[in-house]
């Protein structure tokens, strides 16, 4: 096939792919649709307890509300700035440590065996320990952050540099790159994607962290709105907190996904049929 075929096919190509891209696009909508019908027709067909689980339209209506008044922007800037900071600490931690213990021999023998110990332990679970050793305030919220971040990272980049095939590396000392050349032109690239991997899991558990932190003594945050609305009985509100947070999960997570793909563009790997 000449070069002047190949690029007519290639075009011919290009809107049946889009249309595809879209077609798969709507698909992926179609659950969380049904599901939202289904709990806005059980809620008002009876079959709900609406003070147990207000109906999806409920929910949106306090969002309305509180977004109205204010509150809850103030509210979701304090959640996003905790999270972005606990992320960036615990994720530069993760970072570091994984390449020296990746990229180094002793460094392995002095990290791994300790971080491997202390992944062990559901860092959920050091709240009473961590509300002694920093308080009840920000340090407690950002801390618990930092640690549900650290070790999907620390292990991530740990694995992605172990499982770079040596014969690259090889490959390039014999092309005379130097060691600096060569983790930058192969081991970078190699291990590029399980470190995407690594950050969209400690975006989760950073996430879910902070749901814990902030309701503990909470001075502004979704958790703080939660636990204030939970006082009144106000449902509504405490359901508006919980679709905020997976929201908020969800936005962080494409975010990282188109990132991935811009930065990935030359891998090719297995597509779903």
């Amino acid at each position: 096939m000449t070069l002047l075929a190949r690029d007519t096919a290639a075009t011919a190509a290009a809107p049946v792919t889009a249309r595809r891209a879209r077609a798969r696009r709507w698909r992926r909508a179609v659950t969380p649709v049904v599901l939202l019908a289904a709990w806005e027709g059980g809620a008002r067909a009876g079959l709900l307890d609406t003070d147990k689980l207000p109906a999806p339209s409920a929910v949106l209506e306090a969002g309305w509300r509180l977004a109205a008044d204010g509150p809850l922007g103030g509210y979701l800037l304090d959640s996003i700035q905790r999270a972005l900071l606990g992320l960036l600490i615990g994720g530069l931690f993760g970072l570091t440590l994984g390449a020296l213990a990746g990229l180094s021999r002793l460094g392995d023998d002095l990290v791994d065996p300790t971080v491997q110990m202390g992944r062990m332990l559901p860092h959920l679970g050091l709240v009473p320990l961590l509300i002694i050793w920093v308080g009840i305030g920000e340090p407690l919220k950002v801390t618990l952050v930092a640690l549900g971040a650290f070790f999907p990272v620390y292990l991530n980049t740990y694995a992605g540099i172990r499982d770079i095939d040596e014969r690259l590396v090889e490959a390039a000392r014999a092309c005379g790159l130097s060691a600096l050349e060569r983790v930058r032109h192969v081991v970078i690239p190699g291990a590029l994607p399980s470190l995407f991997l690594g950050v969209r899991l400690a975006f989760a558990a950073g996430w879910l962290s902070l749901v814990v932190g902030e309701q503990v003594n909470g001075e502004g945050g979704l958790g703080f709105m939660m636990m204030e609305a939970r006082e009144f009985s106000q449902t509504d509100i405490v359901v508006l907190g919980l679709v905020t947070y997976a929201l908020l999960g969800l936005v962080s997570d494409l975010a990282l996904r188109y990132a991935e793909r811009r930065a990935l563009a030359w891998r090719r790997g297995l597509r779903a049929t």
